[in-house]
């Protein structure tokens, strides 16, 4: 079996880590193929595991201009040969087009699409023409796949997609993975020493993350505690220098990318959020698997996510102030944290075990195909 993966881009991020986890799951005798709209974004590689037949096309045509009938066109013919096309986000959205104006002339591969969110210049309100695009895009698609409930909704109402091709599968985690307690060296380039606390978070380093609210938002806490941001991206400087402007420079930490979160998150005590949009953000996931506090704006599905005892901690979105508040509640009020934090550890337990997400991809692969089951996993 050879499945073409069409991205945005393949930079280590929330969807593709997961597309990622899927690949390793699905395990060998199947071929994949991952082209990336920006050129040389490929950092989630690092995480699909050795064994797993997977190559990077260098000659794939780009993903990215003017939507013409001889570029869409190219596109289309490159998609020939495969038994399944998988397209993720607006960034490959010019295929999805391809696929559905030659589907029939060129006898092209099922494709399923997946859309787990808006960049910053979607995050205030969707772009009409994109609405438009996708409406006509999407039209021969064999589904569409969304994580949370707030993108499902868009999908039926602003992309006007019928209730049959959408198929709303939360995102799930290796929840055994984050069971035990990381060592206070866990980390690359930072150590927990004894007596400080951590408000942490593992984001993209992206405007749309807008972690210099974060930093903001922390400013006020009393010295003890720590700002830990795993992540990489554009946005570093401006965090930086956002924490010398508010005063904690020597109080705020950017290490990098954590390549295994359960050995990173188990080393907060508070998991903070300061988006401007997300939709099902993993990092909420992995941070109730380890039983912490999540102190988030109310932004895509975050206040559903989390334990009921935990939604109380949910403030509104764009405001510093919503978020210090909160910030500051959990910081005075351990027992506070410790209770919630519990309550979400058991909420993950029942509601985001990975093996159910890998089921239900498993099944909208298979039914795209025409599959009564997908290839059964074969890692040896």
């Amino acid at each position: 079996m050879r499945i073409l993966h069409l991205h945005s881009s393949f930079d280590r991020g929330g969807k593709e880590l997961r597309a990622a986890r899927l690949m390793n799951a699905f395990g060998r005798g199947i071929a994949h193929h991952v082209v990336s709209a920006v050129p040389g974004a490929l950092a989630a590689a690092s995480a699909i595991e050795w064994g797993i037949d997977v190559a990077y096309p260098d000659d794939f045509p780009s993903l990215s201009g003017r939507p013409t009938p001889a570029r869409l066109q190219r596109l289309a013919t490159a998609m020939r040969g495969y038994d399944l096309v998988l397209t993720y986000n607006w960034g490959a959205m010019d295929a999805v087009m391809a696929q559905t104006v030659f589907r029939d002339f060129l006898k092209l591969p099922p494709l399923v699409h997946h859309e787990d969110g808006f960049n910053e210049d979607e995050a205030a309100g969707l772009k009409t023409s994109r609405n438009w695009y996708r409406r006509l895009a999407l039209g021969r698609a064999s589904a569409l796949v969304v994580p949370s409930r707030l993108l499902e909704t868009v999908a039926l109402g602003a992309w006007q997609q019928p209730r049959g091709r959408v198929h709303l599968i939360p995102n799930g985690i290796a929840l055994g993975a984050y069971a035990r307690k990381p060592k206070a060296d866990a980390l690359p380039r930072i150590v927990k020493r004894p007596g400080e606390l951590w408000v942490g978070t593992l984001a993209g380093l992206r405007t749309v993350k807008n972690l210099p609210r974060l930093v903001r938002a922390f400013a006020g806490l009393p010295p003890a505690w720590q700002l830990v941001i795993l992540g990489d991206g554009p946005e570093r400087d401006a965090i930086k220098a956002q924490a010398l402007a508010s005063g904690v420079a020597d109080r705020v930490h950017l290490p990098g990318f954590a390549p295994d979160p359960g050995k990173a998150v188990g080393l907060f005590d508070v998991f903070a959020l300061s988006s401007d949009s997300e939709q099902f953000p993993i990092s909420v996931v992995e941070a109730m698997a380890v039983g912490l506090p999540v102190a988030s704006p109310a932004v895509g599905d975050v206040a559903q996510m989390v334990s009921p005892e935990n939604r109380p901690l949910i403030c509104a979105p764009g405001s510093d102030g919503a978020l210090a508040e909160v910030l500051a509640r959990l910081a005075g009020d351990a027992a506070l944290r410790a209770s919630v934090g519990t309550a979400n550890r058991a909420h993950a337990l029942a509601h985001y075990d990975e093996a159910a997400m890998i089921a239900s991809y498993r099944s909208v692969y298979a039914r795209a195909m025409g599959l009564a089951q997908f290839p059964p996993s074969s890692r040896s």
